[in-house]
């Protein structure tokens, strides 16, 4: 699904930390036009990419090219990384020279996320640089709480100094590229069995089944089956992933503009009942509804 992330005129792109305690979780498959890099600050964050789940921990660094389809499948609970996202037009001006031409592609020719693990001065630089483009921006709380919702929401990031943002953020993909080159990358990635990627793309789904053994038969194993190789390969279990992607849902229902009230949210998300959506969000967040919404 290509995302619009409606970033306004005067800006490059933009940039946030996004916080699993904070951020509401955001699990569809989606690409965009801009080209995006995470920065991983604390714990561990897990994508999909081409039928293969990746895992990254601190100090990771990690691209997502424009017509590559990512979703985010986990995030550990102190999951804390820099998302920062670049317009093609701010990349054709700032790159110019045959080190930066790559970024300037769709996607690169080899399969997989481009990533590295940096060195610890590395990262020390790029995390200051990266707080740094953030200082004059929207509060910490109301971009993870906002971003993130596609088409369906009305928000738009805003920053109180376009100029010094978009110097940052120039500043930023220039030297996250030099160290990308400068440094090796571990691998650590799953290939994804297809019923288990054919799971992912039901849940995906407005109509989600609610039984485990509905999902199964539709992804061509038993219960059992799926449910051992979505754990085993995805790193969750499939129970926790699809109450993630109700919680999601809720979000983008609640976020409309339409201005649905709570429990029309509720149950546009696929929740069978409050009780089940209280029960889950307290679990997700800590607290219930009515101290976070």
């Amino acid at each position: 699904m290509l995302e619009n992330l409606k970033i306004k005129p005067e800006y490059d792109g933009f940039i946030f930390l996004a916080e699993s305690v904070r951020n509401p979780p955001a699990l569809r498959a989606h690409h965009h036009v801009e080209l995006e890099v995470n920065l991983v600050i604390d714990g561990e964050i897990s994508y999909v990419v081409g039928g293969k789940r990746f895992t990254f921990k601190k100090r990771e660094l990690l691209w997502l090219f424009p017509e590559q389809e990512h979703q985010l499948v986990d995030r550990s609970a102190n999951a804390k990384y820099y998302v920062a996202v670049f317009k093609p037009q701010m990349i054709a001006d700032a790159c110019r020279g045959k080190r930066y031409a790559a970024l300037k592609q769709q996607q690169l020719s080899e399969p997989g996320i481009a990533h590295t693990r940096l060195a610890p001065e590395a990262f020390d630089l790029i995390r200051h640089s990266m707080h740094a483009a953030t200082e004059d921006g929207i509060d910490p709380d109301i971009l993870n709480r906002e971003l993130g919702y596609g088409a369906g929401s009305n928000f738009q990031f805003h920053h109180r100094d376009p100029d010094w943002l978009n110097a940052s953020l120039r500043n930023l993909l220039l030297l996250c590229w030099r160290n990308q080159q400068s440094e090796t990358a571990p691998g650590r990635e799953t290939h994804i069995h297809p019923a288990v990627q054919r799971a992912l793309e039901i849940m995906s789904e407005e109509a989600t089944p609610d039984e485990l053994p509905e999902l199964a038969a539709q992804c061509g194993v038993s219960a059992s089956y799926l449910s051992r190789k979505f754990r085993e390969q995805i790193g969750v279990p499939l129970t926790r992933y699809r109450n993630s992607v109700r919680l999601s849902r809720f979000w983008e229902a609640y976020h409309r503009p339409q201005n649905q009230s709570v429990l029309e949210a509720v149950f546009a998300a696929g929740f069978g009942s409050y009780a089940q959506f209280y029960r889950i969000f307290t679990e997700a967040y800590g607290a219930g509804p009515r101290e976070v919404i």
